[in-house]
C-alpha cells in the first residue's frame, strides 16, 4: 500500500511541475491549458500525501498540504477563468482556511514531539513555507512561487530521504529540475521582453 500512495502522490505532484514549467513558455491558449491540468493533478494527488505525511507524524507537512487545497482550487478557477485575482472574500476564506490548519499543524506536532525537536520537523518547517508561498505566488501568476518551490522540493525530499521514502525522495528531485527549469524559462522571457525595451 506504501508503495501506491507513493507512486499516486508523488506521480500526480510531478505532474503538476510537468505541467507548469511548461506553460511558461507556452503561448496564452496553450499556458491556460497547461496551469489548468497542473492545478487538477495537484489536488488529485492531495489525499496520498496527505496520508503518508500522517502516517509519518509529520503533522506540519500534512496540515499545509490539507489546509492548502482552497488555495490549489483557488488556482485551478483561476486559470479556468484567466484571472488575476480573487474577490476579496475568497482570498480571506483561503487564507483562514491555510492559516488554522498550519496553527493546527504546528500546535499538534510541538504537542507529539515536545518541541520543536526533531530535524524532520526542521525539514517540515522548510515544506510548509515553499509549498504556502509558492502555491499563492503561483495562483497569483507571480513567478517568484518558482523560488519557494524549490525550497520545498529541498526540504520534502530531504523529509521523504530521512524517513526511507525512496521513491517520493526520487520524485521530489526530479520535481525540482522541473521547478528549475520553469523558472529558468520566466528568467529568459523576462529578459527577451527588456532587451526590446
Amino acid at each position: 500500500m506504501d508503495l501506491i500512495l507513493q507512486a499516486w502522490g508523488g506521480g500526480f505532484y510531478l505532474l503538476n511541475k510537468i505541467f507548469f514549467a511548461f506553460a511558461e513558455g507556452s503561448n496564452e491558449q496553450n499556458k491556460r491549458k497547461l496551469r489548468i491540468a497542473g492545478w487538477a493533478v495537484y489536488l488529485l494527488g492531495l489525499p496520498a500525501w496527505v496520508i503518508i505525511l500522517i502516517g509519518k507524524h509529520d503533522w506540519m507537512a500534512a496540515a499545509i498540504e490539507a489546509g492548502g487545497a482552497p488555495a490549489m482550487l483557488f488556482g485551478l478557477i483561476n486559470a479556468y477563468r484567466g484571472e488575476l485575482a480573487p474577490s476579496r472574500r475568497f482570498d480571506r476564506i483561503i487564507s483562514f482556511f491555510t492559516y488554522s490548519f498550519l496553527a493546527l499543524g504546528i500546535s499538534y506536532s510541538l504537542y507529539d514531539y515536545g518541541g520543536l525537536t526533531s530535524l524532520s520537523q526542521l525539514l517540515e518547517i522548510g515544506v510548509v513555507i515553499g509549498f504556502l508561498v509558492g502555491s499563492y505566488l503561483l495562483a497569483k501568476k507571480n513567478s517568484k512561487g518558482w523560488l519557494f518551490f524549490m525550497l520545498m522540493n529541498i526540504s520534502t525530499g530531504s523529509l521523504m530521504l530521512l524517513q526511507d521514502k525512496y521513491l517520493l525522495a526520487g520524485q521530489q528531485l526530479v520535481s525540482l529540475c522541473f521547478v528549475m527549469y520553469g523558472f529558468s524559462v520566466v528568467l529568459r522571457s523576462r529578459r527577451a521582453d527588456s532587451s526590446k525595451n
